[in-house]
């Protein structure tokens, strides 16, 4: 099975073309962009939501945070996994249907787990 490299001439646009829109934008930023700092501290101090900033933004913030957000994208992506299931329910037959209870107690499972050695404790993050 031989290819042309004209069957690859769409791609090699795309490529062209997202690469000259991205130089472009640089080049307008670069061009037309603020070309010196604002002399007066207002003007360059953070602002987020009408209050001042309180310390400093490069604080370090604890684990735990990290933790619970890998925890919430974990079974946030598992639960996607129900979409397909019940789709196909009526295809899969009662196979399927213990297939989908043994998912679920896995997810189970380690939802307990988690839930016994306290990484769902929000309350606790005040003592780190």
């Amino acid at each position: 099975m031989h290819t042309e490299l004209s069957d690859y001439l769409p791609l090699f646009i795309l490529l062209f073309l997202s690469t000259a829109v991205a130089g472009l934008v640089i080049l307008i930023s670069v061009v037309f962009g603020p070309k010196r700092r604002a002399k007066a501290a207002k003007k360059v101090a953070p602002y987020e939501s009408g209050m001042n900033a309180i310390g400093s933004g490069q604080r370090r913030f604890p684990v735990r945070f990290y933790l619970i957000a890998v925890l919430f994208i974990l079974f946030d992506i598992e639960v996607i996994f129900f979409y397909p299931f019940a789709v196909a329910f009526r295809q899969l037959g009662l196979f399927g249907f213990f297939e989908m209870m043994v998912f679920i107690g896995v997810l189970l499972v380690g939802y307990i787990w988690l839930w016994k050695k306290g990484a769902l404790e929000w309350e606790s993050m005040d003592k780190q």
